[in-house]
């Protein structure tokens, strides 16, 4: 019997380790996106 519940444990646990081992293993971008230019101020347009 403790065959059956060793064997569900290592099942269960590599089930969770394949899922979050492709969840995090993506392609990290290779630099940030760029951000917008703010638009000017009022003050400055003068």
């Amino acid at each position: 019997m403790w065959m059956l519940f060793a064997e569900a444990g290592i099942a269960l646990f590599l089930l969770i380790f394949i899922v979050w081992w492709t969840m995090y293993s993506g392609q990290k971008p290779a630099q940030p996106p760029a951000q917008k230019p703010l638009p000017p101020k009022d003050d400055e347009a003068a």
